[in-house]
């Protein structure tokens, strides 16, 4: 999207597989579950997916990332999935057992836990126009023709440019959308 978007999306841990114990609350990869579409469907990635929460929210996902929001200990995350009515999305069982609501996810690599998420029903689709910012999943605003962006940004009367309400950053439809739209083609 930007060229200048920071790294904050680093996964903080690659820690190796849980036990396969867990509730009937939590759901794997492999067992297909019916899903909402994207933009109703409320996720909160643990500290280990911050990666592929920047995936989720250019496909249109309201993917908060408790990395981003400094929640780190396991009753702290379940209470904000509770409290938001979201689904846990995790590679952590135990965690995923305990949660109302979860994707279980077994890969520690980005591009596998998106076919992961497909394979479950989730639409790992480009969103025809980006709602989410992919920084700090706020939501975006179409900027203005008349305008002017960052110097960063094209300008707004050569390409749609849109806008996050929360943190300023301008986003478009360039080389960094096309790379993960191959990626996401290439699932």
């Amino acid at each position: 999207m930007t060229g200048d978007e920071p790294d904050t999306t680093g996964d903080e841990s690659d820690s190796d597989e849980r036990a396969l114990d867990r509730s009937p609350g939590a759901v794997t990869a492999e067992e297909a579950i019916p899903r909402e579409p994207a933009v109703e469907t409320a996720l909160l990635l643990d500290t280990m997916l911050g990666k592929l929460a920047t995936y989720l929210r250019m496909c249109g996902y309201d993917a908060a990332y408790a990395g981003e929001r400094g929640i780190e200990d396991d009753e702290d995350v379940l209470a904000v999935a509770h409290t938001e009515g979201r689904v846990l999305v995790t590679r952590d069982r135990d965690l995923a057992a305990r949660a109302e609501r979860s994707q279980l996810l077994s890969t520690r690599e980005v591009t596998e836990q998106l076919r992961e998420l497909r394979r479950s029903g989730f639409d790992v689709e480009l969103a025809p126009e980006p709602s989410r910012c992919s920084a700090c999943n706020g939501p975006l605003e179409r900027v203005d023709r008349t305008e002017p962006t960052p110097e960063y940004a094209p300008e707004t009367h050569e390409e749609t440019v849109w806008r996050c309400r929360n943190c300023g950053q301008h986003f478009w439809k360039g080389s960094h959308w096309d790379d993960v739209a191959g990626t996401l083609d290439d699932l």
